[in-house]
């Protein structure tokens, strides 16, 4: 880098970008011990790049990477990471506010598996309408299964023969230790649909994927008694920081029976408080309008008005800042198992996960004398027969959906 005389004007809209950045910073609502290390390692970038003559619009790739390792070397090895992490969040504020050249994009492996696998991607985004985890868990199964027949690298997609996907999948068994998990084979048959449909195998293979085998239901799912709910529900309000986000998260699920990554999909715009309704984001991209309780809207209006923080649209978001909003619906499995423990209520079953909530609210549905059709209605299923495990001994609850 050729080193010029520094000119005031440089200067000064350097100083202007880094106090600004730190004034970003601050509104979102990071700590003054962070926001200080932040605005001195803008100082720092700054200074560095305004000594070395090199002006802001051609901060390139090159001469970003030289200011930040001159600066990260002149600290101790265990906080580089989080130094280089900051001046990297810098240098994109410079890049989207100050005129500097964006980064250079990545290059695109045109190999040939990883132009199958973009092919394939599109595919199951498009043609398929499949939500991004789902597509994240599609391309691991990809990975695996051509790397176990071809290695690193692809070879004739038409020399796959039956035993190896049989192979496979007892493979996949032995390590996973979970012969009736339905996930690999189901994976594997959009795959084998996918080379079929685009024409890259001459056989579609997706039929000599073996099924998981599956129990037959025998009895009402494990659930909890209301009493219990209630106490789980109430024992996560007491949380200084994220009782009210926990409270009203639990209470959409158990009041309106909706699923983890449903509660944590809910958009700021996707409530009507006119109408009292809430959309929902189900399952295969499906949407449904649910009637909002006064008590489910009490305690998300109380997380809104007196928690919730930053400028995220989505309903529930961290309380770190940036105040982001949740990658997956994890949060929720935590926020129960934390409640078990606080309560001493004992989970009815070794997986702690939050679809026991909507299983305890079908249950006292049932009890009550709701039919199957109502509780279907609630838990939105789409097929009558799903919500038949609810009431394998009530004959009379049986009869509401039968045909005539």
């Amino acid at each position: 880098m050729a080193k010029e005389k520094p000119d005031q004007t440089v200067q000064s809209t350097l100083d202007e970008a880094a106090a600004n950045f730190v004034a970003m910073i601050t509104a979102q609502g990071y700590s003054t011990h962070t926001v200080e290390n932040y605005a001195r390692n803008a100082r720092k970038f700054a200074a560095k790049l305004e000594c070395s003559g090199v002006p802001l619009m051609k901060l390139d790739d090159q001469t970003a990477e030289e200011l930040i390792s001159q600066i990260t070397q002149q600290i101790w090895a265990s906080g580089r990471s989080q130094v280089k992490y900051q001046l990297e969040r810098f240098r994109d504020y410079l890049i989207a506010e100050h005129g500097a050249p964006p980064r250079e994009p990545e290059p695109i492996d045109m190999s040939p598996r990883a132009v199958l696998c973009r092919e394939y991607k599109t595919y199951l985004r498009v043609q398929r309408g499949l939500s991004e985890e789902t597509i994240y868990h599609c391309l691991r199964f990809f990975d695996r299964f051509l790397t176990a027949k071809f290695g690193a690298g692809l070879g004739d997609l038409n020399s796959i023969e039956p035993d190896d996907i049989t192979g496979f999948i007892l493979w996949l068994r032995k390590e996973q230790n979970a012969p009736r998990d339905k996930t690999g084979p189901s994976h594997l048959r959009n795959l084998f649909q996918f080379l079929f449909w685009s024409g890259k195998t001459e056989r579609n293979l997706s039929a000599a994927v073996p099924k998981a085998r599956q129990p037959k239901p025998t009895g009402i799912p494990r659930y909890l008694e209301p009493e219990e709910v209630n106490r789980l529900i109430e024992v996560v309000r007491g949380h200084k920081k994220t009782g009210r986000r926990n409270y009203a998260m639990l209470m959409l699920i158990a009041r309106l029976g909706l699923r983890a990554p449903e509660v944590a999909a809910i958009e700021l715009d996707d409530i009507d408080w006119r109408a009292g309704e809430i959309l929902i984001r189900g399952k295969r991209q499906l949407h449904d309008r649910m009637p909002m309780s006064s008590e489910v809207g009490e305690a998300i209006v109380d997380y809104i008005k007196n928690e919730r923080r930053g400028p995220d649209r989505a309903l529930f978001v961290s309380v770190k800042p940036p105040f982001k909003r949740f990658k997956d619906a994890q949060i929720l499995r935590w926020i129960l198992r934390d409640a078990y423990d606080a309560t001493g209520i004992s989970p009815p079953q070794a997986y702690i996960g939050t679809h026991i909530l909507r299983h305890s609210l079908a249950t006292d549905m049932l009890r009550k004398g709701a039919s199957l059709e109502k509780i279907g209605d609630v838990l939105r299923h789409r097929s009558a027969m799903t919500t038949t495990i609810y009431a394998q001994y009530d004959v009379d609850a049986l009869r509401s959906i039968s045909r005539s």
